[in-house]
């Protein structure tokens, strides 16, 4: 039973970090363009 009153608040710490590093990455724009690094990785720019 202690464990759980361990555990519970270091999960729900976790939870918390996740949610807040998910909203960065909202608002830091790492979400604005997936469809282009897609395509960019078909692009050849090798110039030999």
């Amino acid at each position: 039973m202690t464990s759980l009153l361990f555990l519970i608040p270091v999960a729900l710490g976790l939870g918390l970090l996740g949610l807040a590093g998910f909203f960065w990455a909202l608002r830091s724009g790492q979400f604005e363009d997936p469809d282009g690094a897609a395509s960019r990785i078909l692009i050849d720019d090798e110039t030999d």
